[in-house]
């Protein structure tokens, strides 16, 4: 026997919803309860089998033994086989499987694990679009140091920074209803897709494509392939792990942001009481939440090149070598979404904002970030525009030197362009504009007010995702 190797995404990150859906055990079941969804198919389309047999199957669904499945792989060599005989021995009957392969039972039930997961994934990323909504909301009016190039270059709001993140995501939670909506199943096609062994056994195609709606309907399918092989595209897959690398994009952008934020002491991701940020250094409070969600995003585009190899990769009507890549990547990048989207909602909820600090950082650029709007000025007051920028330059690149050296100990900038005829502007002007410099925030307010009013719109259509509470992290 193997030492047992936990799959830490699922035991550490995921919720025990999605780790159950994915579990060997639930798998199995969902197994059974598609080959008894079949036999009743079957049965009410002219197949002779029993009520006795369907009522046996009913009753030993649940009763999975892995232990006795894996012995029994070691004889078959084939998974499948393996637990098609355990159940045939357990309900006393042979009934399961007629007229199906391997793939018109796998294929289905992965189809359905994925289906139900991107309904786990839709609430958790509706509950962050409306996590962000509230905040963006709380904080439309504090006034930041925006970046460009990670360097100071005119005022934001923190609001509008939440809510570039919030559209972000909400436009990719747009997709995702979509995929829920239409995403297609196989459905029961046979070996090569021509329903060959169903046509035989029911007696005419006719019949055959009634099971197949029939098994459709039991899967809650809204969407099915009809034209595929023994297996359907993997540009399928491509496209479920695509969206969730989308969807890990804006809480990745947020929690890069917040971790360069922490280390300037702007906001904080919470600390709670016990915790330690440090072995060594008792006074570190790490963002190892930010930095756990960025790791997720890396994780799912490592899954996303994995499946990306295998669409447009099968032989003729079909091959498994794809197998052992989707065994991998399917559940472990749900799990990783499931753990990433739970994380952010957990440092939405506790974030911390320190707004002296803030105000602090904002009087030290102030003059820098109001250049753009003294250019202006300038030149409404008759500079020429490339005089103007080139004095501001000039100015603006001497006083951060001045700063960084030590030489002066005040940003001292809007004396030295009044000083310069080429801006045309006198101090008080420029002071002037210096007071009323924290209102210089463009169309932030309006920007975040218009993505907090299509946010609650999900609230609106998911009302159940305004509730949802994520599970305590470790």
């Amino acid at each position: 026997m193997k030492d047992f190797v936990p799959n830490v995404l699922a035991e550490r990150y995921a919720s025990s919803s999605m780790t159950h859906l994915w579990s060997a055990s639930g798998k199995i079941t969902l197994e059974r309860e598609f080959w008894i969804a079949v036999m009743r198919a079957q049965k009410e389309l002219g197949v002779e089998i029993d009520d006795a047999s369907i009522e046996a199957s009913e009753k030993v669904k649940h009763q999975v033994d892995l232990e006795a499945i894996r012995k029994r792989e070691e004889v078959t060599k084939h998974d499948v086989k393996a637990r098609l005989e355990e159940f045939a021995d357990l309900s006393g009957h042979q009934h399961a499987h007629k007229g199906m392969t391997s793939r018109d039972l796998t294929e289905n039930v992965e189809q359905l694990q994925i289906h139900r997961s991107l309904s786990i994934i839709l609430e958790k990323a509706i509950a962050s679009v409306l996590a962000l909504a509230e905040r963006a909301e709380k904080y439309k009016d504090l006034c930041l140091t925006a970046r460009s190039h990670n360097v100071p270059a005119q005022l934001t709001t923190l609001g509008k920074r939440l809510a570039n993140w919030g559209e972000e995501l909400s436009k990719t939670v747009e997709d995702l209803t979509r995929l829920c909506a239409i995403y297609p199943y196989r459905g029961l096609k046979g070996a090569v897709g021509t329903r060959l062994d169903q046509v035989t056994l029911l007696g005419d195609e006719e019949k055959a494509a009634e099971l197949d709606r029939k098994v459709m309907d039991h899967l809650g399918a809204t969407a099915n392939w009809e034209n595929v092989g023994q297996v359907y595209p993997r540009s399928l897959d491509f496209e479920v792990i695509s969206l969730l690398v989308r969807l890990a994009a804006a809480p990745a952008n947020f929690a890069t942001t917040l971790r360069i934020m922490a280390g300037h002491e702007l906001l904080g991701e919470g600390f709670a009481k016990g915790q330690t940020g440090s072995s060594a250094m008792p006074h570190k409070m790490n963002s190892r939440s930010c930095e756990r969600i960025n790791g997720f995003h890396s994780i799912l585009n490592g899954y996303l090149v994995m499946v990306s190899n295998l669409a447009g990769d099968q032989w003729n009507e079909g091959d498994v070598s794809c197998s052992v890549v989707r065994r991998v990547a399917l559940p472990d990048a749900f799990f990783a979404i499931d753990g990433l989207l739970d994380t952010f909602l957990t440092v939405l909820n506790q974030m911390e904002v320190f707004p002296a600090v803030i105000d602090a950082e904002r009087d030290r650029y102030l003059p820098f970030l109001l250049t753009t709007t003294i250019m202006m000025e300038a030149v409404k007051a008759g500079a020429g525009r490339e005089d103007a920028h080139s004095a501001i330059k000039e100015h603006a690149v001497a006083t951060v030197r001045d700063l960084r050296e030590g030489k002066i100990k005040e940003n001292d900038l809007v004396t030295r362009l009044a000083n310069d005829s080429r801006v045309g502007l006198g101090e008080k002007e420029l002071q002037n504009l210096l007071e009323a410099g924290e209102g210089r925030i463009g169309a932030a307010r309006q920007q975040v007010e218009h993505f907090v009013k299509r946010a609650n719109k999900w609230a609106e259509k998911y009302p159940e995702a305004k509730s949802y509470s994520p599970p305590s992290i470790l």
